[in-house]
């Protein structure tokens, strides 16, 4: 993103607020993995949104119409000895100089600087119950604000959600920001290839992650965009399958769910495929009915139609295929009425996609589902979960099966981003082992 991008999301943010405000967001904080040990640090989506700025202990504040500036940012200062050992800081000049902004202060300076800058504030848009403990803080300066109000002190009188207003912006993806999730997109369909073309009965789930890991670091996306799922067999009826220890058999179907995350913004893929490079009989029947109901719901992605027209055009694919495997009986409608085919399909067809992999925006507005609109970017992932349960001929047990893309709302109807992945079970037969 360039700067240009950070001011103008800064400017739409401080020309949404009500005069006389002040808008305050925290960064996430780092945390521990063990001793001695600290997560990879991720920046909170909301702070990264606005400031672009990627260190901890930083605190971003736009107050309109401030004399000096209205965006300041608090962060750590220059200290050469922690430099040495954990790498460079912006410090005060370089978060003036690099990332734009009009006055910077030391982190450690908050208690002392924050409450001056509230002070004549009548609003305070700020996301409460995110981080608990800025929150006692903030609630702490506001008190003191109260407590000088005899001696001309003003303090804020309301809170505003900024994440509601901050997230209804994120859900309109800008052309940069496109570029920037095809560009993760690109990344994750080179991985997905990979995985199929090295693919063989006799490796691990997590050789087959290896195959991604690599693919997405040596484009230049360092971590996933969530923990990759590559499950094989009946692994994949587990929906959020994450141990990825399994030996892969021949006759097994794999599901891959995974995506990189490049310059801080998402991508979700998911692609199912024989692990021995054939789909068997009553694989490649369940595989055609998620096809199709995916592609039937990729069909209703287009401006005007609401956010749940997708899923239910999944849900009828879904379900008359369920009819004709015999796993259902009775009348397709009714059946769909008492949710009969949960029992197989049990999640949404998808999601909004962007800088968190499940993005934020409202999906209802006033209890109505919201209507798509150009800008929007969202997954599409019909699949079907048979397991061997109950009611599942054993002919069917244990085939999952879940395919996924990610798709923009066009002003004419759709960009299917991920189409460079194989989906079609004769292009994914062709693909696997091929390596």
């Amino acid at each position: 993103m360039t700067r240009q991008e950070f001011a103008r999301r800064r400017k739409e943010v401080m020309d949404r607020m009500e005069p006389r405000s002040i808008a305050i967001v925290p960064t996430a904080p780092a945390r521990q993995r063990n001793r001695d040990v600290e997560f990879p640090y991720r920046p909170d989506s909301d702070f990264m949104y606005l400031t672009g700025f990627p260190e901890p202990e930083a605190v971003a504040v736009l107050k309109p119409g401030r004399e000096q500036g209205s965006f300041v940012l608090f962060c750590r200062e220059k200290n050469p000895e922690q430099e040495q050992w954990h790498g460079t800081r912006a410090g005060l000049e370089g978060a003036c100089e690099d990332y734009g902004a009009d006055d910077a202060f030391p982190s450690g300076d908050l208690d002392d600087i924050l409450p001056g800058l509230m002070e004549g504030c009548e609003t305070v848009y700020y996301a409460m119950g995110y981080y608990p403990e800025f929150d006692q803080h903030m609630l702490g300066w506001v008190s003191r604000l109260r407590r000088n109000a005899r001696s001309g002190a003003s303090g804020p009188a309301e809170f505003v959600a900024l994440d509601h207003m901050l997230h209804d912006m994120r859900l309109f993806k800008s052309r940069e920001e496109i570029k920037t999730m095809s560009q993760a997109i690109a990344i994750s369909a080179r991985a997905h290839e990979r995985a199929m073309r090295h693919c063989r009965p006799g490796m691990s789930e997590f050789q087959v992650e290896a195959e991604l890991q690599y693919e997405f670091t040596r484009a230049g996306s360092r971590f996933p965009a969530y923990p990759s799922i590559v499950a094989g067999g009946a692994n994949a009826c587990v929906l959020h399958y994450v141990d990825n220890a399994a030996i892969l058999k021949e006759g097994d179907l794999l599901l891959v769910d995974a995506g990189a995350e490049y310059d801080y913004y998402a991508s979700d893929i998911t692609r199912t495929f024989p692990v021995g490079g054939r789909f068997g009989r009553e694989q490649r029947e369940v595989y055609e009915i998620v096809l199709a109901a995916q592609l039937a719901a990729i069909a209703a992605v287009k401006p005007g139609n609401h956010w749940n027209d997708p899923h239910e055009a999944a849900v009828r694919v879904i379900t008359e295929g369920l009819l004709e495997l015999g796993l259902l009986k009775g009348k397709v409608a009714a059946l769909i009425d008492k949710d009969k085919y949960r029992k197989f399909y049990m999640h949404r067809t998808g999601h909004w996609l962007g800088m968190d992999v499940h993005d934020v925006g409202d999906y209802k507005i006033d209890g109505e589902w919201r209507v798509l609109e150009p800008g929007m970017v969202l997954t599409v992932e019909p699949g079907l979960y048979l397991g061997d349960g109950r009611g599942v001929p054993k002919k069917y047990r244990n085939i999952g099966i879940r395919i996924e893309d990610d798709v923009l709302v066009t002003r004419d109807g759709r960009e299917v981003l991920t189409a460079a992945v194989p989906k079609s079970p004769d292009e994914v037969e062709a693909l696997v082992g091929a390596g």
